[in-house]
């Protein structure tokens, strides 16, 4: 038999069953989109780490005061994990352990976990709330001391970033922005690039001056149009501070910050007028040379170790970070990818059940062409074609699908991006597992003898 006349064979017969063969391919067309969603999220997400951190010099190095959440649970359990030499219960109230291993003494008071000591007459109760910053807050001096001891910092600069009332412009109420205290150095530590006007100069932090620069997006949603907003007033906290400069649109984030969405000051102008007291600063440097960025870390931990005996402190890169957030969005995508596999296996097995059917159905006309000569070989191909064709065409509609679904999926906030390689991964996927799962019936239709298949007539 010539192929045209078997491809022939296999369109009449799946458009003799329609419906059949649509639902067929349901399950082919739920694991088609899912693959292109998939591919576009973890895309999306592969894109939004490298915006977060393109901002950032790899040699970039973040610190700030207080242990981290991973570090903190860590020593608790160590506290309450750590058995005495005796082989009795862990100590836990700072009381001598009996010899011999007996029961702890609680005369110490509970364990504080609040980072300082506390008398309640000895058997009071402690604070269960971890300290964040362990009373240490990180000031000029210090940056000063690193960059005068510690070797390789490129640049260095403390920072202070939080919420803060904004009026002026076209906005009718007070609104709420990101205000972020810099020194002028943190333009070039973030890459910040100014497209009107100008950024804020050393001048402008030793006399506190009540100046900004805006981000774009902040600029547009004060004042209508970003070039509108260099050289006008904007109220921060009840004070009125001149705008000398707009950035330009970035679409990043770095330190945790967005730059598009920020307001930026003088360092001493947010600690005075800003953020008073309740100030938490960080402290932001680049390294020189980027194979020697844990070295620079190590010097300036130990820098602030020797500043605050007390302190504890949290040290990170961008590099490490920005490896982290990768692995984080690959595993997240292989997990994904892994769930859609699952559908296309239930989708295989609706196929290979449906051709089961299908093979008894038509064993007359499997004799027929036994009768007319047809190899085993024939037979096997015309059933797996079908199995294919079928896949085929829930792959092509599954891979439609995904991609008109792609916009429904950014509107929950989730950022996908579609790729074309998604669309044709879906189909191979479609056409393997629908021919894979569609041997089965297939053997069993071409081993059926003769005698059996007219037999059932």
């Amino acid at each position: 038999m010539r192929l045209s006349e078997l491809l022939r064979m296999v369109f009449v017969n799946i458009f003799s069953s329609k419906s059949k063969c649509a639902l067929t391919s349901l399950g082919i067309v739920a694991g088609s989109a899912t693959i292109v969603l998939v591919i576009a999220v973890g895309q999306g997400g592969k894109m939004d780490v490298a915006e977060q951190f393109k901002n950032l010099s790899a040699g970039a190095i973040e610190v700030s005061a207080g242990q981290s959440a991973d570090s903190i649970m860590e020593g608790m359990m160590q506290d309450f994990g750590g058995g005495a030499p005796g082989g009795g219960m862990p100590n836990f109230g700072g009381g001598q352990m009996p010899s011999g291993g007996g029961i702890p003494s609680f005369g110490g008071g509970a364990p504080s976990f609040g980072g300082g000591n506390r008398s309640d007459g000895g058997g009071g109760k402690g604070s269960f709330e971890p300290s964040r910053t362990g009373g240490v807050t990180l000031t000029e001096d210090d940056v000063e001391d690193i960059s005068a001891v510690v070797p390789g910092i490129e640049s260095i600069s403390i920072l202070a970033s939080g919420d803060a009332a904004v009026e002026g412009g076209d906005i009718e109420e007070e609104t709420t922005y990101t205000a972020v205290g810099v020194a002028p150095e943190y333009a070039d530590i973030s890459n910040l690039t100014v497209q009107y006007g100008s950024f804020f100069d050393e001048d402008a932090e030793e006399d506190c001056s009540k100046v900004c620069v805006l981000g774009y997006k902040t600029a547009q949603s004060i004042f209508g149009a970003a070039y509108l907003a260099a050289g006008d007033y904007v109220s921060i906290e009840g004070k009125n501070y001149e705008v000398i400069g707009v950035l330009s649109s970035m679409g990043t984030v770095s330190s945790g910050i967005s730059p598009d969405e920020a307001i930026y000051i003088p360092y001493s102008t947010a600690k005075k007028y800003v953020f008073g007291s309740s100030i938490e600063p960080k402290i932001s440097a680049v390294a020189s040379d980027v194979n020697e960025v844990q070295s620079v870390m190590e010097n300036i931990e130990a820098v602030l170790t020797q500043n605050y005996p007390e302190g504890k402190f949290t040290v990170t890169d961008a590099g490490s970070e920005m490896e982290a957030a990768q692995k984080s969005a690959n595993t997240l995508q292989t997990l994904l990818i892994a769930v859609a596999s699952i559908v296309f296996i239930v989708g295989g097995i609706g196929i290979m059940n449906v051709l089961f059917v299908t093979v008894r159905e038509r064993t007359g006309e499997i004799g027929l062409l036994k009768a007319l000569g047809c190899k085993k070989g024939v037979i096997l191909g015309e059933f797996l074609l079908e199995a294919g064709a079928i896949a085929l065409f829930g792959g092509a509609v599954g891979v439609a699908l995904g991609y008109v679904l792609i916009p429904a999926v950014e509107m929950t906030g989730t950022r996908a991006e579609p790729v074309a390689i998604a669309g044709i991964l879906s189909l191979v996927f479609a056409v393997v597992t629908g021919t894979l799962f569609g041997f089965y019936p297939a053997l069993k239709a071409s081993r059926l003898t003769l005698i059996e298949a007219l037999g059932s007539e």
